[in-house]
């Protein structure tokens, strides 16, 4: 019998079945408890369009173009999707580190890498689902059929690969659901709330504009603002480039603590 020395790698560059093992765990997580997780996200982002049509659709005026609820539907999408990616992974993670079984992902021969990868499979699978079911209700209820689907695809896949990973950083900081929860009310939702989902960011202060303009998730919100009704703030491929350097910058930081082991070993 041939001898293998400790620690060599047996499985190739990539550990392809460990990495798919790990996805589909993740997308597991969630699709057998939809209502929660697929369901109530539709109903919410309904309820924002309702209340707004309500409250505030009769007496504004067009925004860029279109009346203000074909405007704020996209925006209230994406919101929707980066806030279950972001879900998704720090969930995960902080579920996993307070029942004690974090070991159970430590513990296979998988790469730093090919975890943060399993981990924003799901993530962004998330996202897709969540995107493809309100995109499905606007069309029914709103007459609202995207016109640059490509571009919509595209967003909402970095939104949710970029709310993925920073929920992974956010789980491997957070040992516990109340420092997830100031995580996520103090940095998460502030950002999804001043990006634009509401607004034209141009109706905003010199000052404040250029402030939102450094918020990722603006990009993320106009991008799919594009997407769906042809009309932004900003040019998309700026925004893409935007979020795709963002996205990669906080891979590498999620990817450099799983490393390290960085609240995860000890």
């Amino acid at each position: 019998m041939e001898n293998v020395e400790m620690g060599v790698r047996r499985f190739g560059r990539v550990n392809w079945l460990g990495l798919k093992t790990l996805a589909m765990r993740e997308i597991l997580r969630f699709t057998t408890v939809w209502t929660q997780t697929l369901l109530a996200p539709l109903v919410t982002a309904g309820l924002f369009l309702l209340i707004f049509s309500i409250a505030i659709g009769p007496s504004r005026g067009d925004v860029m173009g279109v009346n203000f609820i074909t405007f704020l539907a996209p925006g209230i999408m994406m919101m929707t999707v980066i806030q279950n990616a972001f879900a998704n992974t720090s969930s995960s993670l902080v579920i996993s580190k307070v029942q004690g079984n974090i070991v159970d992902t430590l513990m296979p021969p998988l790469s730093p890498l090919e975890m943060v990868l399993g981990y924003l499979a799901g993530a962004v699978t998330r996202g897709l689902f969540v995107a493809i079911a309100i995109l499905l209700a606007l069309m029914l209820f709103l007459n609202i059929v995207p016109v640059h689907p490509l571009w919509t695809l595209l967003f909402v896949a970095m939104g949710g690969a970029l709310l993925g990973a920073i929920g992974l950083v956010a789980g491997i900081f957070a040992n516990k659901f109340d420092q997830m929860a100031a995580i996520t009310n103090f940095i998460v939702t502030p950002l999804a709330f001043l990006s634009g989902t509401f607004y034209s960011v141009e109706a905003l202060p010199p000052a404040l504009n250029t402030f939102t303009h450094f918020n990722p998730v603006f990009y993320l919100i106009d991008g799919a603002r594009y997407g769906v009704i042809g009309t932004s703030d900003s040019a998309p491929e700026l925004g893409l480039a935007v979020v795709g350097g963002t996205t990669l910058t906080v891979v590498f930081v999620a990817w450099a603590m799983i490393k390290s082991g960085y609240r995860l070993k000890n």
